[in-house]
């Protein structure tokens, strides 16, 4: 196994993916390169996406309050949509349109998105209610995608391109000599390397914090629910993200949908070892959030559920930055509910930070560490 790599990505997730894929196609690209891409080591503690990455809604949209958060997603949405083209494999996309519904305060959100009235909506989706409806988004090309088969295809022309992936390695810890990476300790042995990207979601601090370095993740359980759809709905609805109910639901495979609150109580956890079970209060005020949208929803039979865990930062905005006072260390981290979305923009900036020096896809200086 060899012990020297350019550069190491620890988590295998589908931000970590993302980022080997990037970067090995960088690396064949460029005429000064190895065949086959630059040494691109990616470790990871379990298997390919086996972390939080399957556990996420795969939910594909471009509105957020965050400009730069929005341009990620509609960057990423591109791929999506042509991914065969630029990734290759299948990442399970279905446009189903998605339907951001704002509340008065929030009325003012720009995006480039058509924006719907509400009779413009009722024509859009008959089974919705929509008196209440101030302002609605609607990003007709979007949709969701399968979380895995996402990374997994990440992974795949990766590794075609020359980038290998160490699963089942846990990194115990990242060396600095100098105020320089200098490389990972892992389980199977020591990588040396002049280039570290941390990319780890909840586990990030656990390996930030022995070198000094507080990035303020926060680590909180979520839930989520499916729901059989009653027969008026069989033939599905679009995906809804409401921010009057607070809750966001989208149509699923197998005439089910998948709901979850936008605004969930925070309830701070270890990331390995949470409460797997989830609430009969939760199902039952899910439902009525999204029978307030969709009337038909009032009865829909429960299915089944699963939780997960989010890494959010205190100022509700992710962080993509190099680390203050070490050379060669970058982290990505804290993007909460919405990662899977930008996962695919956020890959390539990464790629670039570390091949060129700075993003050039997206400007995400808002989203550093370091003041300018």
């Amino acid at each position: 196994m060899n012990r020297f790599a350019d550069i190491v990505i620890i988590g295998a997730g589908v931000m970590g993916a993302s980022a080997a894929f990037h970067l090995a196609r960088g690396a064949r690209m460029s005429e000064r390169a190895r065949p086959l891409g630059a040494r691109v080591v990616v470790v990871e503690k379990g298997s390919i996406g086996s972390g939080m990455t399957k556990r996420s809604g795969g939910l594909v949209r471009g509105t957020f309050p965050n400009e730069t958060e929005t341009q990620l997603a509609w960057t990423s949405l591109n791929y999506f949509r042509d991914w065969k083209n630029i990734v290759g494999g299948d990442c399970a996309f279905v446009k189903t349109g998605v339907v951001v519904i704002v509340d008065e305060a929030r009325a003012h959100i720009g995006a480039p998105a058509q924006t719907l009235d509400a009779d413009a909506l009722r024509e859009l989706q008959p089974h919705a209610r929509v008196d209440d409806v101030v302002r609605a988004l609607y990003e007709p090309d979007a949709g969701y995608a399968d979380p895995l088969a996402t990374t997994q295809a990440f992974a795949a022309r990766a590794k075609e391109w020359g980038a290998e992936f160490r699963t089942g390695t846990l990194v115990k810890s990242i060396r600095v000599e100098h105020h320089r990476v200098t490389g990972v300790e892992t389980t199977t042995g020591m990588i040396e390397t002049m280039n570290v990207v941390v990319m780890t979601g909840a586990w990030s601090e656990r390996l930030l914090k022995p070198r000094g370095i507080d990035i303020g993740i926060q680590t909180a359980r979520v839930q989520v629910a499916f729901f059989d759809r009653p027969a008026e709905l069989k033939k599905g609805h679009c995906a809804f993200v409401d921010l009057t109910t607070g809750a966001y639901f989208r149509p699923h495979t197998f005439g089910l949908t998948y709901a979850g609150l936008l605004n969930e109580e925070i309830n701070l956890v270890n990331p390995d070892h949470f409460d797997e079970t989830v609430s009969q209060d939760f199902v039952a005020d899910l439902r009525a959030r999204i029978a307030t949208r969709i009337p038909a929803m009032a009865h829909a039979r429960f299915a089944r559920r699963h939780t997960g865990v989010y890494d959010l930062t205190p100022h509700a905005r992710p962080i993509i930055s190099r680390v203050p006072g070490i050379a060669g260390l970058i982290v990505a981290a804290g993007f909460g509910a919405n990662g899977f979305a930008i996962a695919p923009a956020v890959g390539a900036c990464v790629a670039e930070m570390v091949s060129d020096g700075a993003a050039s896809t997206v400007d995400v200086s808002a989203l550093s560490l370091v003041v300018e």
